[in-house]
């Protein structure tokens, strides 16, 4: 840790602190925490509390945590609330409820206490990231620069299949997630490289990878890959074409939000019925997204307050614990230990889903025979452990563990572009959604044990040499 004392961390929970005074007002308290982030947001990334990162221009470094990651996963925890906490005041399509309307009273304290919980959390979160953040970091290996393209577009064609092959053996399937991922990014990075530099065939090469990328993220049936596919590579971009990414890519992102929840809808409603095959049933999404003529704000809204924040399923949990369900304690901490131990070694292991989807069955989130998901973030966790307690120690924990492990991965690969940019997004991308107990930390894990895997192959094969 450097710069000085702890105390200066204290103005990271001031909203916090405000929201718990205005709490018998939940209106003014749930906006006082709500809008608690974006203070922080303000002065983190404006290098207030902690003097930024200055080895790099800042268009360079986005992939380091404290920029991506505290965007993505406090933007999403924290900031998307903002839509259910309207429909709970009555607002249908952004059009306010009549002078009649009464709001649930209960339901709108349980949202505002749910938000100081997010509002805390994220001030531990930033905290934990900033306390360790020290770049530069004194690199201990090195590679050779002029090599760096190749051996990006080396990484894409090989961390693919060998994704695909882990997938197909039992009980190691845990690593086709990470290595899948290692491969967009690294292909991604590959050919932001390529085009600046002319190069044809790498440029070709790496397009053909992203194209397929991008076309595995929109026939998923999900909305997060296809917008993190254009994000990662409108970043990378950015270094080199800053007017023309934020010409292109912030339009395309904002119109990818309006249109994705229609046609993820109708994608999932024909190509999962097992009626239309994946091509059919994106033609048929896409045309339906287009030309939506009036249901577009309906579907819109309904994701706006029920899909993109998680803070109905949070209030949910909140009215349970721990007055029907006491807290876990460490019982989670146990069972994310037994879940990093792979399925091939220990067969009869109890099935991962089935554990934590127990939790939302105890506390009513959904009923036992529901065909759905609807496991806890990390947040919720935390919370479920010990409370508010949980919330401000795991955060935190949340935050320096990430910036810890980006600290490693810039130490062993000679800097940020393989180290962050690479290591770093490519097997930690889970830290940028933080997922419940058991599936970060096995994730975490196994993806620290593949990074120094790949550091001892790269030494191996003298790319990295010891400075």
């Amino acid at each position: 840790m450097r710069n000085s004392s702890i105390e200066k961390y204290v103005i990271l929970f001031i909203p916090w602190a405000l929201s718990l005074i205005f709490q018998s007002n939940p209106v003014l308290s749930f906006l006082t925490a709500w809008g608690g982030s974006f203070f922080i947001f303000y002065i983190t990334l404006t290098g207030k509390i902690q003097p930024l990162p200055t080895d790099r221009p800042l268009s360079a470094q986005l992939m380091r945590p404290i920029f991506l990651v505290q965007i993505i996963f406090a933007g999403y925890t924290c900031c998307t609330s903002i839509f259910y906490f309207l429909s709970v005041l009555g607002y249908q399509n952004f059009q306010a409820p009549s002078s009649f309307y009464l709001p649930d009273a209960d339901l709108l304290k349980t949202t505002a206490l749910c938000q100081r919980y997010y509002c805390l959390g994220h001030a531990a979160f930033a905290t934990g990231i900033l306390m360790f953040m020290k770049y530069p970091i004194k690199q201990k290996y090195d590679y050779d620069k002029e090599k760096l393209p190749n051996l990006l577009l080396l990484f894409a064609l090989i961390s693919f299949p060998l994704s695909e092959i882990f997938l197909r053996i039992p009980g190691l399937s845990q690593f086709y997630t990470q290595l899948n991922t290692l491969s967009f990014i690294s292909g991604t990075l590959a050919l932001a490289f390529a085009i600046p530099l002319k190069n044809v065939r790498n440029t070709m090469i790496c397009l053909t990878l992203f194209l397929f990328n991008f076309y595995e993220a929109i026939t998923s049936g999900f909305k997060e890959p296809i917008i993190i596919s254009v994000l990662v590579l409108g970043i990378f971009l950015y270094p080199s074409y800053k007017k023309l990414v934020a010409v292109i890519f912030i339009p395309i992102l904002i119109l990818l939000f309006f249109l994705l929840p229609t046609f993820n809808s109708v994608f999932r409603q024909s190509a999962w019925s097992g009626d239309d095959s994946n091509n059919d049933a994106t033609q048929l999404a896409l045309d339906a997204a287009l030309n939506s003529n009036g249901s577009l704000g309906n579907t819109n809204w309904e994701f706006l307050t029920s899909r993109l924040s998680e803070i109905d399923m949070f209030t949910k949990f909140v009215q349970s614990t721990p007055d029907n369900v006491p807290y876990y304690k460490t019982k989670l901490l146990q069972q994310s230990a037994e879940a990093i131990v792979p399925r091939l070694f220990w067969p009869s292991k109890p099935s991962t889903e089935d554990l934590i989807m127990e939790r939302v069955y105890n506390a009513g989130v959904v009923y036992r025979g529901e065909q759905v998901s609807a496991k806890p973030a990390f947040i919720v966790d935390a919370y479920l452990s010990y409370g508010a307690w949980g919330v401000l120690m795991f955060m935190f924990a949340y935050g320096a563990i990430a910036q810890l492990i980006d600290n490693k991965a810039e130490e062993l690969f000679g800097g940020y572009i393989l180290g962050t940019a690479l290591i770093f997004s490519g097997l930690f991308q889970i830290f940028w959604r933080g997922l419940s107990f058991e599936f970060i930390i096995n994730v975490i894990f196994w993806s620290y044990v593949t990074m120094l895997i790949i550091f001892k192959i790269l030494r191996a094969k003298n790319i990295l040499n010891e400075i």
